[in-house]
């Protein structure tokens, strides 16, 4: 994950309780879309969110002064302790400009899967543990299983390692084949396979046309 930019939110988890949630931790890189870290507490604490940047940069092996934190303007994200413990970490804070809502697309996008995943709990959440239970099922069907439409259908982790140049380079060639063997069936060129090197937090229209362009 080194030179990249991970992204850190919270979203709230119903209980059984009315009017008493839980809040879910998430930590997902921008790059790969993978879900780096996770952590489940029935309060939002900038100790807390700081204790789970403390384990994702030793499990992740970051160097000092190699990613930027991306977060909304919550308090456990600004909170002193919290910034205390990216600066000891090296980590860059930065944060989403306010009324701005597409500063995190990617928060956005993937509560949406999780929440609108076809095992999500028809009712709330009766315990800690239950949640953490189906939380952690979930990030390992996101992060293995998921092909993400958005890195041309690789799972997270695949690209998190690297591994998806080779695959999609092999896609790339069964493809061309197919179309020598039946050039009749194929009206265009081949599905686009080409690997994305670059991503953008919110590009504007101009970079975003260029982006597109060169990974056509």
């Amino acid at each position: 994950m080194g030179g990249s930019a991970p992204f850190g939110y919270i979203t709230y988890l119903p209980t059984n309780v009315r009017g008493i949630f839980m809040y879910l931790y998430v930590v997902i890189d921008v790059y790969s879309r993978k879900i780096v870290g996770w952590q489940i507490h029935e309060n939002e604490s900038a100790d807390m969110a700081a204790d789970l940047m403390v384990d994702i940069c030793v499990r992740e092996r970051i160097s000092k002064h190699k990613i930027t934190l991306h977060s909304d303007n919550g308090p456990p994200m600004k909170g002193a302790t919290m910034l205390a413990t990216l600066q000891k970490l090296g980590v860059i804070p930065s944060f989403s400009r306010p009324a701005q809502s597409n500063d995190n697309p990617y928060s956005e996008s993937i509560f949406k899967t999780l929440k609108y995943h076809h095992k999500y709990p028809c009712k709330q959440f009766q315990s800690l543990s239950q949640a953490r239970g189906w939380v952690e099922g979930f990030v390992n069907w996101y992060n293995n299983e998921h092909l993400h439409s958005a890195i041309s259908f690789v799972t997270p982790n695949q690209r998190h390692s690297g591994e998806d140049i080779k695959i999609l380079k092999r896609r790339h060639e069964v493809y061309l084949k197919a179309k020598s063997l039946n050039p009749q069936r194929w009206s265009k060129n081949t599905r686009n396979w080409k690997h994305i090197s670059a991503v953008s937090l919110n590009p504007d229209k101009s970079t975003h046309k260029k982006e597109i362009k060169i990974a056509a």
